[in-house]
């Protein structure tokens, strides 16, 4: 008799690394874990339309670092 706990439908690919470096081997799949979708750049330009929101920031210099302002519940004094 089969063991009655044994019932997942799905299983998790193959990964590689441990930890925060875990992923799943490229090599190990296939068509049948979903790993292509040939929508992808209509659905990104469908979310993210060209337009001033979206625009590359400008008005800094390259390399150069702006400070972050202080915390406002926090005085430098």
């Amino acid at each position: 008799m089969a063991d009655p706990r044994d019932k997942a439908g799905a299983s998790v690919p193959p990964t590689l690394g441990e930890g925060c470096l875990a992923r799943f081997d490229p090599d190990a799949l296939g068509e049948e874990d979903g790993t292509e979708f040939p929508g992808a750049a209509e659905l990104w330009q469908a979310l993210n339309p060209p337009g001033p929101a979206n625009a590359p920031a400008t008005g800094a210099p390259a390399g150069k670092r702006i400070p972050a302002h202080p915390p406002a519940d926090k005085s430098s004094t």
